[in-house]
């Protein structure tokens, strides 16, 4: 039999229906989260039956209530709501409290303390980040703000420029592993939900802060909820000189960015809709992000988000739907301000989206269908195919010449069914994308889980997952490149295992996969081709001083010296182990309010892949094959915190450094802290990230930041 969902802040009103001895609940309250076609599932339930990794790291509310709330909230990574959160599948939630003990000043800083997630940094506080999950890329990740797919089809390296200043979000959830089934294509790895806060209640907040080389950070938000209708509205604005120079003496690490994000909604018995808008408009300094024949590149981006989510919460069937659209600009410059030594590139896209379904259950349990399409459409000066007629661009004297068009069709069919005390969860989806003129294909997923003991679970999984290639991908053969425009769409199958234990005070997690991925994509260059192509001959000096002497060639824009291709591997394989442990020290060390909170957790890749002698990878075959995080919240006082944060990294890969040497990825160590004074109304901050000053590199030839010290102050209030 279903449960009904209570929250305990808020009374639900349900309607109570039967149907052969078998009770069916429709729960409303606004508390209660539900995803929509192209999202997990949120609801605040009793997590008993979901392995969820809830830190609880940073409690700033009364210790009971904000442990309730956290321990409460039930991810499911499934297409319908499960009853008991009976979904079999560990997700990482990084909680609102932890969000704010943490010494990170955007997501993509928060992302570094979760274990299984690969955060290479070019840029600081956000400012270009790739993100990947278990060994892959960033293209491999679906990115969602509230349910909704954000990614960007352009290119993966800009794709958590968010409207959202770090106060608006309430949670983080990360799931691990291929995803198809739930979120369709782009989801190869797993994916990441910014779920932002609900207008419950009228007030707002204002927060400022500074620090280092330059560093200033300022946003207010506000919120009015009256009846049926709530509304929030926030933004903020972020700058930094950034902390290197150029050959030259100029600036080439600066940052400078604004966002700003409406949200909407409405909900009464029979009816749940939720809406959003949102803008990102940022420009940074790129040094040598992506060669090296340029230390002053620049990139700059707008990005705009809307989406309508509406529910119905009553009746037998249960039906969902959203729409969406997004817009993102983005200019790129090899040498900044200079479009006389090397043009701009400018970039549009549009993506716009329509997802129909539904659920409903019935005597052999709960069924959800649905379908969605997904259009995405470029026009770009150097990505695509030649339009028709040039489209001008503002009023830069420039036209979009090129561009292209594609359509991603997908369904699905999920079911879900517990007895006893197993769950399964098990479906497929159907996928077809119009350029690629692939039939439709289909990716089923299968989620099992078994309660051994009240506090120990074991799980079990079964997944497939695509991704169709990027604009850049397929398109961008300028500065060195040269892009395969009949790429095929990477496969990706794994099967997972593992345990949680959960006993009083402790939770711990054992996680074993094995991935197998089919046509990878990859930059990559292959010397002993070039060479041979091009009848140009080496000195007898490493792969690496040959690439570079290449690279450098290919600036003569002669068609023969592009030597960065981007091609489908064969086979990329992988075999990981996670394992972490969160210790809640106020309950396993009753009677002392010093110790909060300590949690370790440790990551393992190995891939098994053909490394060709010759053969240089920017992407693929360069990941984490170590990763450590710790972390220790104390209550100094009352209101007085400490949170410090440790993370160990070691990479496999190497790159050519500027001078044209192979140098291997060397592991580093790094410390952050946190010191707050917090109060229900107010609350000042001092963060100290890279606390030991240690040298180090997430990409080749662009060096990191040392120590970065912050400070700053906010202001709740209410209506």
């Amino acid at each position: 039999m279903y449960k009904t969902v209570f929250n305990k802040r808020e009374s639900f009103k349900f309607k109570h229906f039967s149907r052969n001895g078998y009770a069916l609940f429709a729960c409303l309250g606004r508390e209660v989260l539900v995803g929509t076609l192209s999202v997990a599932t949120l609801t605040y339930a009793k997590a008993d039956g979901v392995s969820v990794r809830t830190d609880m790291v940073g409690a700033r509310m009364a210790d009971s209530v904000r442990t309730v709330m956290l321990d409460e909230v039930g991810v499911t990574a499934s297409r319908a709501p499960l009853a008991g959160g009976r979904v079999p599948r560990i997700v990482t939630v990084l909680g609102r409290d932890e969000i704010a003990a943490a010494p990170a000043q955007s997501v993509n800083d928060l992302l570094k303390y979760a274990v299984g997630v690969d955060v290479r940094q070019r840029g600081p506080i956000g400012a270009q980040t790739d993100i990947s999950i278990r060994g892959g890329t960033s293209e491999h990740i679906s990115i969602l703000l509230n349910g909704i797919n954000i990614c960007d089809p352009q290119t993966g390296h800009n794709a958590f420029d968010l409207p959202v200043d770090i106060g608006d979000i309430e949670r983080i959830e990360v799931i691990e592993g291929p995803a198809g089934r739930v979120f369709g294509t782009s989801s190869l790895l797993g994916a990441v939900n910014v779920v932002t806060r609900r207008a419950d209640e009228s007030g707002g907040s204002v927060h400022a802060g500074g620090g280092s080389f330059g560093y200033v950070d300022t946003g207010a938000r506000f919120s009015l909820s009256t009846g049926k209708w709530r509304n929030s509205l926030s933004g903020g604005y972020t700058r930094s000189d950034g902390y290197s120079r150029s050959r030259s003496g100029h600036l080439n690490a600066d940052y400078e960015g604004g966002r700003a994000f409406y949200q909407g909604g409405y909900a009464d018995r029979n009816l749940d809709v939720s809406w959003h808008a949102g803008m990102s408009v940022k420009g940074w300094g790129s040094n040598t992000f992506y060669s090296t024949l340029s230390d002053e590149q620049y990139e700059h981006t707008n990005k705009y988000y809307t989406a309508v989510q509406a529910e119905t919460t009553v009746g037998k069937f249960h039906l969902r739907s959203s729409v969406y659209w997004n817009r993102y600009l983005d200019r790129y410059e090899f040498y900044r301000g200079a479009p006389d030594r090397s043009p701009f590139n400018y970039h549009r896209t549009d993506v716009m989206g329509l997802n129909l379904g539904g659920w409903f259950d019935w005597v052999l349990g709960r069924t959800a269908f649905g379908a969605e399409t997904r259009n995405e459409d470029i026009v770009s000066t150097t990505l695509g195919e030649p339009l028709a007629a040039p489209k001008p661009i503002g009023d830069t004297g420039c036209s979009y010449t090129v561009g292209l068009n594609r359509t991603n069709l997908s369904a699905y069919l999920e079911h879900n069914v517990k007895f006893r005390r197993l769950s399964v969860s098990a479906g497929f989806t159907a996928v077809r994308n119009t350029l690629s003129g692939m039939p439709f294909k289909i990716y089923p997923g299968i989620d099992a889980s078994y309660a051994l003991t009240g506090d120990l679970k074991a799980y079990v999984s079964f997944n497939m997952s695509l991704r169709t290639p990027s604009f850049t991908e397929l398109y961008y053969s300028v500065d060195g490149h040269k892009a395969d425009k009949h790429l095929k769409p990477e496969e990706m199958k794994a099967v997972e295992a593992g345990l949680r234990y959960a006993p009083r005070g402790i939770v711990a997690t054992l996680s074993v996969y094995r991935n197998w991925g089919r046509n990878m994509i990859d930059w990559i260059m292959d010397i002993n081709q070039a060479d041979g192509r091009t009848g140009w001959q080496g000195n007898g000096g490493s792969q690496a001083e040959s690439a570079s002497k290449l690279v450098n060639m290919s600036a003569r824009n002669s068609p023969q010296y592009k030597v960065w291709t981007s091609v489908n591997h064969a086979k990329v394989n992988s075999t990981g182990v996670e394992a972490d442990v969160k210790l809640d020290l106020r309950r396993l060390v009753p009677g002392q309010r010093v110790l909060r909170s300590f949690s370790v957790a440790y990551a393992y890749i190995d891939q098994d892949q053909r490394r060709e002698e010759g053969v240089l990878s920017l992407y693929a075959l360069e990941y984490l094959r170590h990763k450590v995080v710790a972390k220790l919240g104390l209550n100094i006082l009352p209101n007085l915190n400490f949170d410090a944060s440790y993370r160990y990294q070691e990479r496999v890969g190497s790159y050519a450094d500027t001078e044209g040497v192979s140098r291997s990825y060397k592991p580093y160590s790094l410390v952050d802290a946190r010191l707050s004074w917090d109060k229900p109304r107010y609350g000042v901050y001092l963060e100290v990230n890279n606390l030991l000053d240690a040298s180090y590199v997430d990409y080749g030839n662009v060096p990191q930041p040392g120590l970065w010290i912050m400070a700053g102050a906010m202001l709740n209030f209410r209506f």
